[in-house]
């Protein structure tokens, strides 16, 4: 689904903060982005959520290379990648049920944004995808009486709905507890596995990584120096992180 080819980012001060990632990304695979503080791992997530520009390097979605599409192909490839802030940006007035239908910027067009205009069968698949991610029960609740987590779900179910094949997550589990925590991660598995969704998620906490993730993607100062499958880590491997 993805191809990433000498992904390097420079800050305009010159600092290297991204140096040569390559890497492939396959449709319904869960990847977990782990290091420590400033390895990276939130400007890769930027960089492959098109939020952040990159130096130079290759990023091909579907065999198409962002860089060279015009202008349409890339609000099209846009409206297929969701980004989760570490905390969700909703619409706090508004229910969990209309957050979903309304969708995040990017998603859909500015007119329904603002209008809030929707098709005759939006509430029913609303309804559907709240159901999916465990909040049904929630879906009239204003989004400033949620929790922590119950936000994170409303913004997953909101990136389902609109259609997004890539669904990127910057450290979706900070703040909560244990038993939110593996909650959040195992939905986001199941998306993987019955919705064919590509999830990546930047996180420290690597026993949720070795948990659940199919890959481990490991950032330290820049650079890529780790890849593996879903395991648990060796202590030098874990070493090599710090």
């Amino acid at each position: 689904m993805i191809t990433i080819s000498g992904l390097t980012r420079k800050l305009p001060q010159g600092k290297t903060v991204l140096q040569d990632i390559r890497g492939q990304l396959e449709k319904g695979t869960f990847v977990a982005i782990v290091g420590s503080s400033g390895s990276g791992k939130s400007t890769l997530l930027r960089c492959l959520a098109l939020k952040e520009p990159w130096t130079k390097g290759e990023y091909r979605f579907d065999g198409q290379d962002i860089r060279k599409a015009g202008t349409m192909a890339r609000l099209k490839i846009r409206r297929k990648i969701a980004y989760l802030e570490q905390k969700p940006l909703l619409y706090e007035k508004k229910t969990a049920l209309k957050n979903v239908i309304i969708g995040a910027v990017g998603q859909v067009s500015w007119f329904r944004r603002v209008t809030g205009m929707v098709r005759s069968d939006d509430y029913m698949d609303a309804m559907d995808t709240l159901e999916a991610v465990g909040l049904i029960d929630r879906a009239h609740q204003p989004a400033e009486k949620l929790s922590g987590g119950e936000r994170q779900r409303v913004a997953v179910a909101r990136a389902i709905a609109h259609g997004a094949e890539l669904l990127l997550a910057d450290e979706p589990v900070t703040g909560l507890d244990p038993h939110s925590a593996e909650d959040i991660m195992a939905m986001l598995k199941k998306l993987c596995k019955e919705r064919g969704t590509t999830v990546v998620v930047a996180m420290h906490r690597l026993e949720l990584a070795e948990k659940f993730a199919d890959e481990i993607w490991g950032l330290h100062e820049g650079r890529l120096i780790m890849n593996v499958r879903g395991r648990r880590l060796t202590a030098a491997e874990k070493a090599r992180l710090t």
